[in-house]
């Protein structure tokens, strides 16, 4: 020992200092693996849900979708024989994938669009706001079902609530769900209708734009338009592509619509993917099912999705406002 003024300064030997040092690193290196196993304990139950509820089923399915299988009887492997089924044969495919896409470009802007003006009609500190609020949210946690048959009757040619209020206008009436160029229009009318859900995740995103912007660009003259492109529209660009990949999703997987309100029809120009699927799959079930050949429809779906989905996530750069957009 070495003795420094009052301080102490003890002289090891380099091989007991390497041998302190390989002590602290594996006693840290236990201590991080055993926070580790920790960590992948609680998220095990996660694990193994997404393995049989989600990775499973996906393999599966495009195993099946290779076979001919009615869900009793072994599969019947098969090749590629419903996919050329599909697109060469089967003469309700074409439409439904037509319908499908329809619906989704019909949908999802008028969704967006309307959601985003009602947020912004409510983003004010006014007298009964949270009212209108509430009641333009309402909509939004009906159960489907039920909203969807009250729909139907409204839409009734005869004696529906639609058409009452057109003659009463002295307009000319609709078929709506009963006509081929209304039927799709009609089903997006019933979702702009409950667009409450997207309203208030935007009312949330134009609450968290800082006021100062605004106060900065009013000062420099900027006027209302300009406000909202150059500074609303920016800020809450994460929210509303969120908002787009989601409904986008949720449209081409809609099958409620016309499972409640159409079956289908009329022909098939509502005849949706999802619903096509379960036409083939389950609907008859006790006579002639094709779980093989609804599994290829399902792929094809799978397909649809990943390529949209791939394609807006390939884009966003260019008009979602990020703080690396800035490096």
């Amino acid at each position: 020992m070495q003795s420094e003024g009052n301080v102490a300064v003890t002289a090891l030997p380099s091989e007991q200092q390497r041998y302190l040092i390989g002590d602290r690193k594996r006693s840290r290196y236990r201590q991080q693996r055993k926070e580790g196993l920790i960590g992948y304990l609680f998220i095990l139950p996660s694990i193994i849900g997404f393995l049989i509820f989600v990775l499973y089923p996906l393999i599966s399915t495009f195993y099946y979708a290779l076979t001919k299988w009615n869900g009793i009887t072994a599969p019947e492997f098969v090749g590629i024989k419903n996919f050329v089924r599909l697109f060469t044969i089967d003469p309700s495919f074409m439409p439904s994938l037509k319908a499908t896409l329809l619906f989704t470009l019909l949908s999802v802007p008028s969704s967006l669009i309307v959601g985003l003006l009602l947020a912004m009609l409510l983003n004010r500190n006014v007298m009964g706001i949270k009212f209108f609020r509430t009641a333009l949210y309402l909509p939004a946690i009906l159960p489907s079902i039920a909203t969807l048959t009250l729909w139907k009757f409204i839409y009734h040619p005869e004696f529906g609530l639609a058409n009452e209020i057109l003659s009463a206008l002295h307009l000319p009436t609709n078929a709506w769900l009963g006509s081929y160029q209304m039927a799709i229009p009609s089903m997006v009318i019933i979702g702009v209708w409950g667009v409450g859900s997207t309203m208030i995740i935007f009312l949330a995103g134009l609450q968290a734009v800082p006021q100062e912007l605004y106060e900065a660009a009013k000062i420099d003259g900027s006027g209302v338009f300009s406000l909202f492109f150059k500074i609303t529209l920016p800020m809450i660009s994460p929210i509303l592509f969120l908002q787009l990949i989601l409904q986008v999703i949720t449209a081409l997987q809609a099958f409620n619509q016309p499972a409640i309100l159409t079956q289908g029809g009329p022909g098939f120009s509502t005849d949706l993917l999802m619903y096509s699927i379960y036409q083939h799959a389950f609907s008859d079930f006790s006579s002639n099912p094709q779980i093989g050949y609804a599994s290829a429809q399902v792929v094809v779906l799978f397909v649809l999705v990943l390529i949209v989905t791939v394609f807006t996530f390939r884009f966003s750069s260019m008009w979602v406002y990020s703080d690396n957009n800035l490096d």
